[in-house]
């Protein structure tokens, strides 16, 4: 790489230099605002502020402990490996595809985008960049996106459902009656969910297991609280419809805050894709209008160490604005 940057010309050097200056500055700032003084000490902060009233915690009873301990199997605590997280994804996109079966796609894609890229004369490297990218992370992205739509469909319709259950406990009915009518009467994908709930108790599985395999497929707060409900009533009992209805207010609370804070939001996302997209469609633009001047970064060695950067900088900039706009209500 010192060999490339001598042979270049002094002004572009200086550039190259400068941009990777800026770069060093930037990852020694992100490692300092994850590792440095001031998150160790948060860090600590929270770890001697979550030592606090040991004794008071001493003191909750042996039927605290049993709802907290039911309450962190519920939510799913315990760590999964790679073939479990992309198989619960692949469920919550609503796919009927096998873990195999998907990676076997994306690797026929990926060896297909290198076979059109050696045949068209591009470079090794960059025939395996676009490999990496079309057949690794474009069906990521898809199932990603997919797995997203369906959480949201399946939010929207959570509250309307919860207040099936109030009006069928409130009536007579039976709990698990009441979630044998949802999975009957709603539409995909609270539907499909309810009455895969409902198969699993017909099985032989209890609730609470039916609901621990629910939250793993709907990995959303809105599941996980109504798990958590339904484990405390059967654990201590109460008025579960008066208990499902409150819940129900505040699930609807929640979405019209997420809805807000997504209005507020929206002009900001739309800053960000037009800043991230636009130096896309200026090579774009470049190619069909200039294609041998835009060539010279596909085909020079300062070309490609420029293109290395620009790369790396937008990357990290699409990084920064997607943490600044993503907010978790």
């Amino acid at each position: 790489m010192f060999e490339a940057l001598a042979r270049l010309p002094p002004e572009i050097a200086v550039l190259v230099a400068v941009l990777l200056a800026a770069l060093l500055v930037l990852g020694w700032s992100m490692a300092a605002l994850i590792h440095g003084p001031r998150a160790r000490l948060k860090r600590r902060l929270a770890v001697v502020a979550g030592g606090q009233a040991p004794a008071r915690r001493a003191a909750r009873g042996p039927q605290r402990k049993s709802v907290q301990a039911r309450l962190k199997a519920v939510e799913g605590a315990r760590q999964r490996h790679f073939g479990w997280r992309l198989r619960e994804q692949l469920m919550q996109a609503g796919w009927r595809l096998e873990v195999w079966q998907y990676l076997a796609g994306s690797a026929l894609l990926a060896l297909l985008v290198l076979a059109v890229g050696e045949v068209s004369g591009l470079a090794l490297a960059w025939s395996g960049l676009a490999a990496l990218c079309l057949g690794i992370g474009a069906p990521k992205l898809v199932l990603g996106v997919a797995a997203g739509k369906r959480l949201k469909a399946f939010a929207a319709q959570f509250a309307d459902a919860l207040d099936v259950v109030v009006r069928g406990i409130r009536s007579g009915l039976p709990l698990g009656e009441c979630i044998a009518i949802i999975g009957r009467e709603m539409p995909d994908p609270v539907g499909a969910e309810f009455r895969q709930i409902t198969e699993g108790t017909r099985i032989g599985l209890t609730l609470h297991e039916a609901m621990g395999r629910a939250v793993e497929r709907m990995p959303m707060a809105e599941m996980r609280y109504f798990a958590i409900v339904l484990a405390i009533q059967q654990q201590t009992g109460g008025n579960l419809a008066e208990t499902l209805a409150k819940l129900s207010d505040v699930l609807r609370a929640r979405k019209r805050m997420r809805d807000k804070v997504q209005a507020y939001a929206a002009e900001a996302r739309a800053s960000a894709a037009i800043i991230g997209s636009l130096p896309l469609v200026v090579v774009g633009m470049l190619a069909l209008v200039a294609p041998q001047y835009i060539g010279l970064l596909f085909t020079s060695d300062a070309g490609n160490i420029l293109l290395a950067i620009g790369i790396l900088t937008e990357a990290a900039g699409v990084l920064v604005m997607r943490n600044m706009i993503n907010f978790d209500i």
